[in-house]
Formats: structure tokens, C-alpha cells, sequence
């Protein structure tokens, strides 16, 4: 059953994802060679915890960390660890916050110093996917309707959308219906009505859309090894419309 949010929920909600927006902010002035991902890791949950929130990520599923830190070929749950940052990397972090039972997710992907022409246009395009997906919703559309404007932006740039990882709805679980992919077709899917939240996070490899994951059971690579990155908001259908709740 796919939620709609009553007007106690969405307030708290609009509180959760503010802290996920503030960590977000706060946290990428670390970001730097030679930092290792788990101090990102603690600093992100110091940060959450002082906002009066836990970090939805730590513990779910077994999960082990407050954040994913996946870096390079890396698409998504990369597990914080003392690895260091390197100048021309990119990191992807995601972070999640529970507020008062309620989640706010984001991620969001990063240049560790200066990068290469051809990241900073992975980025540029990944980015700019996300708010392509963002602009068709609002009540009447279905979810087809989001990952096909997505997935028409990125086929201009021969770029690959990963298909086995998907958005999803968000509320008093951290991952609720409906699915959202990054691919489909118009008018197809789960229609969208005013007081859902969702959140929509297109992951685009460099190279090949496949992807497997290591043997540490949650860290999502490419299959050919091409750097990916991603981008994602948790957003209010509203009856114009969406409103961001993780803004940055």
C-alpha cells in the first residue's frame, strides 16, 4: 500500500529531511584527500544526533554505518572504512535521518579536489537527471512518468542507468512503495497523488548500466569499473507540484 502522508507526518517529515540537508552541508567541508570515510562517517553522525535525530542508515538490514561512502566505481552502500581520499576521486554519500519515527534520505556525489573533464560531466548530467525526474511530478502522473524523463535526459550522453537499484517511497520506513526506477515508459506505473513522499535518486555509471555487488554483501559496483555517481531528494507530491524536503 503506498502512503499519504497526513499533516502531522508531513511536518515532521519536513523536519527530518532539513537535518539530512544540514548534514549534507555540513559534512562536505570535510570532504578533502585524506580524510578517511569513516571519520566522514562519524562527523555525519555526530552531526545528526546533535540535530535531534538518528541516523536511519545505522543498523538496517545489518547495515553497519550512519552513512554510505562509495567512491569511484562504487555506486551505492559503500561501507565507511580507513580508506583515504584522494584527489580526483568522487564520493557518493548518502545519509538518512529518523525524526520523532519519520526518515529524510538523500545522497548526493561529490569532487575530491579537482577532477576530470569527463567526472565533472558525470556529475553535471547526473545532477541534472534528478531535477529532469523532479519536474514531470505532481497528482495524475504515474512513476513511469519519472524514471522515463530520466532516462530520455541521460540517453543524450551515452551513459549508462543502472536498473536494479531503484527510488522509493519514504515515511515511517526508511524504504516504502512505491518503487521508483530510473527507467520506464509514460503513463505507466503507480499513480502519484497529493501527500505521498518519495525519493527519487538516479545512480549513472560512465560506462556500462550493470553493476554487482562485492563479496562484503553491500557494496554495489560496475561492472566494467566506470566511475558512477548519485543524486537524490526525498519530495512532497503536492497539488502543484513537489516540495524538496532534504534541500541543501
Amino acid at each position: 500500500m503506498i502512503n499519504i502522508k497526513s499533516e502531522y507526518e508531513i511536518k515532521i517529515m519536513e523536519v527530518a529531511g532539513k537535518i539530512v540537508g544540514d548534514t549534507h552541508n555540513h559534512l562536505k567541508r570535510y570532504i578533502k584527500p585524506g580524510i578517511t570515510t569513516k571519520e566522514l562517517d562519524e562527523i555525519a553522525y555526530n552531526f545528526i544526533v546533535a540535530s535531534g535525530a538518528t541516523p536511519s542508515f545505522k543498523n538496517h538490514e545489518g547495515y553497519p554505518a550512519s552513512i554510505c561512502a562509495s567512491i569511484n566505481e562504487e555506486v551505492v552502500h559503500g561501507i565507511p572504512s580507513n580508506r583515504k581520499l584522494k584527489k580526483g576521486d568522487i564520493i557518493s554519500i548518502d545519509i538518512g535521518a529518523c525524526y520523532k519515527g519519520y526518515h529524510g534520505d538523500s545522497a548526493w556525489t561529490y569532487p575530491v579536489g579537482k577532477i576530470s573533464k569527463e567526472l565533472e560531466l558525470l556529475l553535471e548530467h547526473t545532477e541534472q537527471s534528478l531535477y529532469e525526474g523532479l519536474k514531470v511530478i505532481r497528482p495524475g502522473v504515474r512513476v513511469g512518468d519519472i524514471g522515463y524523463a530520466i532516462s530520455k535526459y541521460i540517453k543524450n550522453f551515452n551513459l549508462g542507468v543502472v536498473r536494479e537499484l531503484v527510488g522509493h517511497g519514504v515515511g515511517s520506513e526508511l524504504h516504502e512503495l512505491p518503487d521508483v526506477p530510473n527507467y520506464g515508459k509514460p503513463n505507466t506505473g503507480p499513480l502519484l497523488k497529493e501527500g505521498m513522499v518519495i525519493a527519487v535518486e538516479p545512480m549513472i555509471n560512465l560506462g556500462t548500466h550493470e553493476v554487482f555487488i562485492k563479496n562484503d554483501g553491500w557494496t554495489v559496483v560496475t561492472s566494467d569499473n566506470s566511475p558512477s555517481a548519485h543524486f537524490e531528494h526525498t519530495v512532497l507530491v503536492t497539488k502543484n507540484g513537489i516540495k524538496i524536503l532534504t534541500k541543501r
